[in-house]
């Protein structure tokens, strides 16, 4: 049976679902928030250590201003709401990605990691303002500056992911089959799961039957 740290998700679908219920996005949006905690507190519950959270790309800046300034407050009130239970329940908080937000979400966002960073149950990774790409050249150009060898354990070394352990798995809702610049370095020997569900409507007994199908998947890393 493998064992399982670390798992990453792509929570896709919430406007889609928004307006399939003939509201909009943002209806889909705080929807999805409701999906976040069940699935933190499943992953509590299958003693998982990590859990990473897609939450908001570099490319995700295209979209609407209105639905961008409509997710920041969404995530504000969620983090401002949730701290004291994080603390309370031993889960430490880390954002992945570039902090380029509005004065107030900055400081909600360091204050929130430093409040949080000897919890150890569990590590929840929001990559907020992330891209893949950009996060790999923003450690060559460190390697390079600083004059160390490029070679796979300094590249690591320079990650947002920096003492993170690789994901184990990757679930990606909303019937969309690709990794949208997401962990690309990190992914390298994931097991994939695309799930047909739109976010919002992913629950604990679907996180449980793919957490299942991982656990007995023969997994050989290049091996036979």
């Amino acid at each position: 049976m493998n064992t399982l740290k670390h798992v990453a998700i792509i929570m896709d679908g919430n406007g889609r679902w928004g307006l399939n219920k003939k509201k909009s996005r943002n209806f889909g949006h705080k929807a999805g928030i409701k999906t976040v905690e069940k699935i933190i507190k499943e992953t509590i519950k299958n003693k998982i250590k990590y859990l990473t959270l897609f939450a908001f790309s570099t490319e995700n800046w295209k979209r609407p201003k209105n639905e961008i300034k409509y997710l920041f407050k969404l995530l504000e009130s969620f983090i401002q709401e949730r701290i004291i239970e994080f603390n309370k329940n031993n889960i430490k908080l880390k954002v992945i990605g570039i902090k380029k937000f509005s004065s107030k979400l900055n400081k909600l966002l360091i204050e929130s990691e430093k409040k949080t960073k000897n919890n150890n149950k569990l590590q929840i990774n929001l990559a907020l303002n992330y891209g893949a790409k950009d996060e790999l050249v923003r450690s060559i150009k460190k390697l390079v500056k600083k004059k160390k060898i490029i070679n796979e354990k300094n590249i690591s070394k320079f990650l947002f992911t920096e003492g993170i352990p690789d994901p184990d798995l990757l679930i990606r809702t909303g019937n969309t089959r690709r990794l949208s610049n997401f962990l690309l370095w990190q992914l390298a020997y994931a097991e994939i799961y695309f799930e047909k569900k739109l976010w919002p409507d992913f629950n604990e007994r679907d996180y449980n039957k793919i957490l299942k199908k991982f656990k007995s998947v023969k997994r050989n890393f290049g091996k036979i």
